[in-house]
């Protein structure tokens, strides 16, 4: 089977396709550094739903999410957001941990995978 990968940098790539699976880096705040957990959620998935479109598939085939938050505090916050967001009856298996980020300005970091 082929791999391709999606947004190559140095030390990643955004999103690496294995047959019909999409693995999708860790997505963080870009826009909205250092802004409230509505703002830093939702600038992240919609940085999600470019990297799937650009992997050919959507948030209706996402098959798992892990999201880190750096404060538990946010959780109720970020639902918010992402219950709006994720498409319903299409939701998947999910875990929200609380995790020291690579950054103080990010509230907020996302792991998913779904497939094409």
């Amino acid at each position: 089977m082929s791999i391709k990968r999606i947004g190559v940098a140095a030390r990643y790539s955004d999103a690496v396709i294995h047959g019909n699976t999409v693995y999708l880096a860790g997505h963080v705040p870009e826009e909205s550094k250092g802004q409230d957990i509505s703002a830093q959620t939702q600038d992240v998935l919609n940085q999600i739903d470019e990297t799937l479109r650009d992997c050919g598939t959507d948030k209706t085939k996402i098959l798992s999410a892990t999201i880190y938050l750096a404060d538990m505090k946010n959780f109720a916050g970020m639902n918010a957001v992402w219950d709006q967001w994720v498409a319903q009856g299409h939701t998947p298996a999910r875990a929200t941990v609380e995790a020291k980020l690579a950054s103080p300005d990010y509230a907020i970091e996302i792991v998913m995978i779904a497939a094409i």
